[in-house]
């Protein structure tokens, strides 16, 4: 594969799936499904009462850079707040539509990315797993109220 779209530590980062499986007992799982491909992605997140990621675990059925996205969040996000995963929705949003820069530590690996910035339908593909995380977050602050 030459295609900038799969380079090789897109393909590496899918395969070392960080944080694949599923949490014993998690705070929240939110779910992220593409109708277009059928790609589906599980987070399973435990938080702190500050609303922190501790642990996280996804589970990808999914393509290769739907794949990579996840296994980047599982390797990145303990630690991360709501806010810090929006600022990276944007962040990533900007770098794939615009061509801008790519989100700052500790999410910089997602610079892999940018050959799908000429690749619009595949955008999608790695802002799911991110979409999954909003809608964890999204259900932990319904159970709240």
């Amino acid at each position: 594969m030459s295609d900038p779209l799969y380079r090789k530590e897109i393909l590496r980062m899918a395969a070392d799936a960080h944080g694949a499986g599923r949490l014993p007992s998690p705070t929240v799982t939110g779910t992220a499904h593409n109708p277009a491909c059928g790609d589906k992605v599980v987070i399973d997140l435990e938080t702190d009462a500050q609303g922190r990621v501790v642990a996280i675990a996804q589970e990808a059925k999914a393509c290769v850079l739907t794949q990579a996205s996840a296994s980047i969040l599982g390797d990145r996000l303990k630690g991360a707040s709501r806010e810090d995963v929006e600022d990276l929705a944007n962040a990533l949003g900007t770098m794939l539509v615009a061509n801008g820069d790519p989100p700052p530590a500790p999410f910089d690996p997602y610079s892999a990315f940018r050959g799908a910035v000429t690749h619009r339908n595949r955008h999608h593909c790695v802002l799911l797993p991110i979409e999954a995380v909003l809608d964890a977050f999204d259900k932990a602050a319904n159970q709240l109220e």
